[in-house]
């Protein structure tokens, strides 16, 4: 998804400071991070320089971004069986507060029965 070619150097300084927001773990994205840093406050970096950068974040977030598609789908899924869980005990709690219900119309019946 690399772009084919090279971005200005606004949007580039922007990228580099939101991927900067980031606490970076990985050795290679942290050099790459720097480099770009270094090769920017000291003008415009060259294309090959872009180039190795905007691989670096690729290849760093593309995995994160696969790891969070997949807790998302994973939550969405147990979310819809939770949701389905919860659909079917307000069914159930409603038949037992019906049963309750018709018990107790029973058994106050029986007890007026035995009062009189």
């Amino acid at each position: 998804m690399l772009p084919s070619t090279l971005p200005d150097f606004g949007r580039l300084r922007e990228l580099v400071a939101t991927v900067n927001a980031f606490y970076l773990r990985d050795r290679a994205m942290v050099r790459a991070q720097r480099d770009i840093e270094r090769a920017l406050a000291a003008g415009e970096p060259d294309g090959a320089q872009v180039r190795a950068y905007l691989a670096a974040v690729e290849r760093y977030f593309s995995g994160f971004h696969r790891e969070a598609q997949a807790q998302l789908k994973y939550v969405d899924r147990e979310l819809g069986r939770l949701y389905q869980r919860q659909f079917n005990l307000t069914a159930e709690r409603g038949v037992a507060a019906r049963r309750l219900e018709a018990t107790q119309g029973v058994l106050s019946s029986l007890a007026e029965l035995a009062a009189t």
